[in-house]
Formats: structure tokens, C-alpha cells, sequence
């Protein structure tokens, strides 16, 4: 099959190449994908998971890319709940080959059904943001309707997603970030941006129940103040290092889930989440988009087949 790799860690992207590569091997409660959309995350070949196996050893070269959405080639034994020519997507394991690829080898656990009218382009765009923003706001930040809470970073991908997520659970959001973003943020849901630019942003968003965080540094140390009593800080920048004084706070990383996925997707089926494509490529054209970074907001996603 053709794949994108990498066979040099200390290369990472920029020795990003489009080559032939083995067919993916199906372990028990696997499934193979067929890859019709994917995407990824531009600093993930900096993470060391992306490097080695679970057990640690090392697994070069690597496949980067683990937002998938596709349909099952494949079902091996020990596989329940998904059939050949199924439409699937998922966030597929870090310690294992990604989707920048014609097929890859999933745990089936990891992917959820993709119903009929949700095209792979934008499902691909789906799962990291939507992932991670539902875990962070329901199960880390057990965000409740009525509930307030301050998303920082509101104008990128995790940002836009929690935004939606948190408006559409019938919480007050206020967004932060950079005031070019502050017209999609608002259009998305929040009720107010905060320009992160400008002093006074502490006194001008209060106390609120919850804070989502995906920038860190010295906003994440000044956002333990804003923790109404009771409230949770939540950041996927870095560990806290400043808590609040009546509250919780925490750091994660996201992980695949299905049922946290296929509540994702029923929000965006309702109408209620819109994930922001930016660039679109061709599979041979991913090296150069994984290792462009920034340009046109919104996620690059790669169209595979």
C-alpha cells in the first residue's frame, strides 16, 4: 500500500516521504481500514508515544496521523461490533502506525459508526477536537447545563469544539484567545470573547464554574483565580501549576473512547458542533501539509481515496 512515513526520529517531519509500505497486520480485536479521509496533529511526531510500542521498543518508520474515517476491509477474530463495508471513524492508538496511509490497523474499540450523510472530509476533522473537548468539559470538568465556563483558546480547533459542545449543553461560554478569532468564536456560542491581548481579562471574566484551557503558560497560572468555589480547572497545555483555592485542577491527554465519540458525532448529526476544515490535500501532498503547520485555520485534512 502506498503510506506516508517517517524512518528517522531525529528527521520527524521533514523526513516525511510518500513510499510503498506493508499492508498493516490485524491483531485480535482489530479491524482493517480502508482510509478515505484523515488527519493529524502537526507536533505529534515530537511526542515519544509516537515513537515506540506500548512495550516501549522502538517501532520506525512511522505513520503519523490518527484522526481516520473510512470503512472497514477487514474484521479478525475477536472483533465485535463492526462489519466489512461499515463507514467508521476513530482516533487510532499513538503507539501504532496512523492513517497517512491506504489502510491501517485499528482496535476496534477505538471506532464508532459513521452514519450515511457525514462526508469523511469532514468526519476526518472530527475526532481530536470532539474528543477532547468532550472529555474535557463532561467527564473532566463535569460541566452541567446552567454552568459557566471560560474556554481559552477559543479560536482553534479544540477551542471551537468545546465552544459548541459547552453551548449546546446549555452552558454560559465565555471565549478567549486572540482578537482576530473573537467574530467565529462568538458566532459559534459564546456569549463573550475576552481579548487575552489586553489586561484586565481576569476581572472581566469573574468567577466561573469551569476553565478549559488549551494554551498554558502564564494564562493557564493566572486562570486558578477565575475558579469559582467548587470549580474545576482543566488544561491540555501542561499540568497546572497554580490551583485554585476552593476547586479542582487537572491536566489530560485525550484518548479514543466510542462512546464519548458517538456522542460527538450525534451532536454534530443534530447540528450542533461544525468542525472547521481548512486545507484539503492529496495523500501525496501530506508531507508538505504535515510539515506546513500553520496557514488557513482550521484542521488539514488528507483525502486518501
Amino acid at each position: 500500500m502506498k503510506a506516508v512515513r517517517t524512518h528517522d526520529r531525529d528527521a520527524a517531519a521533514d523526513g516525511l516521504v510518500l513510499e510503498e509500505a506493508p499492508y498493516p497486520y490485524a491483531g485480535e480485536g482489530d479491524v482493517i481500514v480502508r482510509v478515505r479521509a484523515a488527519s493529524f496533529t502537526p507536533d505529534e511526531l515530537s511526542w515519544p508515544a509516537s515513537w515506540v510500542e506500548r512495550s516501549g521498543r522502538d517501532r520506525a518508520p512511522v505513520i503519523p496521523g490518527h484522526e481516520v474515517s473510512g470503512e472497514v476491509a477487514e474484521v479478525s477474530v475477536g472483533t465485535t461490533g463492526l462489519s466489512v463495508g461499515q463507514r467508521v471513524i476513530g482516533l487510532t492508538d499513538w503507539n501504532r502506525d496512523g492513517a497517512l496511509a491506504e489502510y491501517v490497523a485499528v482496535e476496534a474499540r477505538n471506532l464508532a459508526p459513521l452514519p450515511a450523510g457525514i462526508d469523511h472530509v469532514q468526519a476526518a476533522a472530527l475526532p481530536m477536537p470532539g474528543l477532547t473537548a468532550w472529555q474535557g468539559l463532561f467527564v473532566h470538568g463535569r460541566l452541567q447545563a446552567g454552568q459557566s465556563v471560560l474556554v481559552h483558546g477559543a479560536g482553534g480547533g479544540v477551542g471551537m469544539a468545546t465552544t459548541q459542545l459547552a453551548h449546546a449543553a446549555g452552558a454560559r461560554v465565555i471565549g478567549s484567545g486572540r482578537a482576530g478569532s473573537r467574530g467565529r468564536v462568538l458566532e459559534l456560542g459564546a456569549e463573550e470573547f475576552l481579548d487575552l491581548g489586553q489586561p484586565g481579562w481576569q476581572e472581566a471574566a469573574g468567577h466561573v464554574d469551569l476553565v478549559f484551557d488549551a494554551l498554558g503558560g502564564e494564562v493557564l497560572d493566572q486562570s486558578a483565580a477565575v475558579v469559582g468555589p467548587g470549580g474545576t480547572l482543566v488544561s491540555i497545555a501542561q499540568p497546572p501549576r497554580v490551583r485554585p483555592e476552593d476547586g479542582r485542577a487537572m491536566y489530560f491527554i485525550v484518548e479514543p473512547d466510542r462512546g464519548h465519540l458517538l456522542e460527538v458525532i450525534r451532536t454534530y448529526v443534530e447540528g450542533r458542533l461544525r468542525p472547521l476544515v481548512g486545507a484539503v490535500h492529496p495523500l501525496e501532498h501530506a508531507p508538505e501539509a504535515f510539515r506546513a503547520k500553520k496557514g488557513t485555520a482550521g484542521k488539514t485534512v488528507i483525502r486518501v481515496a
